[in-house]
């Protein structure tokens, strides 16, 4: 589906602290369709350009006190998530489901026409029934964002990416076998994306959609290089 190219996007981004958060508020930053970019951070993020604008609150469980200054936006970047390794399914469950949920539900209901990109994982279990903990808890929470009220949710399912260069909160895994990127993106196409395209990939699921709403990494790589 190709929507008007002259669609201007104002977006909300969580996570911008972490790796993949940061990555897509640099692509939404550098757009020129991207008008207006609000992040969400426990602390500040240092970043400072003319389209972005931070709001420092530390629980996302509840937005009460900055509801009034989320309205009026078109896009929802959720790049916010915590590794399950080390932690208890009932913790997980809460910071991963709950959270995002409840953040999710208040933008939904704040902003009719917002296009909701959440970003997921390779392996997420749709079934909720799996092994995995964490790909059971991830699974139910793309299929309850499904539910809520936003013109379009997308479930992002990226599995290796290379990190951009220059950026600060890479990963130190990332920065040790990114060297790798260009045997395994020969190798196993379907299984590596870059943090580049995952930033396109969100602001073109905002100005033309896409025809899934799960996209795995072939998805991912197909919409970053659509013609916008």
């Amino acid at each position: 589906m190709v929507l008007s190219s002259a669609i201007k996007i104002r977006a909300i981004i969580t996570g911008t602290t972490g790796m993949v958060g940061e990555g897509v508020m640099r692509e939404c930053l550098l757009h020129p369709q991207v008008e207006a970019v609000l992040v969400i951070n426990r602390r500040p993020g240092g970043v400072s350009h003319p389209k972005l604008k931070e709001i420092i609150h530390r629980n996302f469980l509840d937005l009460s006190a900055i509801e009034d200054h989320l309205t009026g936006y078109n896009a929802c970047f959720f790049c916010l998530g915590v590794s399950s390794i080390g932690m208890k399914e009932e913790e997980y469950f809460k910071l991963t489901h709950t959270l995002t949920l409840n953040v999710a539900q208040t933008l939904s209901k704040l902003n009719k026409e917002m296009t909701l990109c959440y970003i997921s994982g390779a392996g997420t279990d749709s079934t909720e029934k799996g092994r995995s903990m964490w790909a059971r808890v991830k699974g139910k929470t793309e299929n309850d964002l499904m539910k809520l009220p936003f013109k379009k949710v997308f479930a992002f399912r990226p599995a290796f990416i290379k990190p951009t260069a220059g950026l600060k909160r890479t990963q130190k895994v990332y920065k040790y076998i990114a060297w790798l990127y260009p045997f395994m993106r020969l190798v196993a196409p379907g299984a590596t994306c870059t943090l580049k395209e995952i930033g396109l990939a969100m602001i073109h699921s905002v100005t033309r959609g896409y025809d899934k709403n799960i996209l795995e990494v072939s998805d991912i790589v197909a919409l970053a290089k659509a013609d916008n």
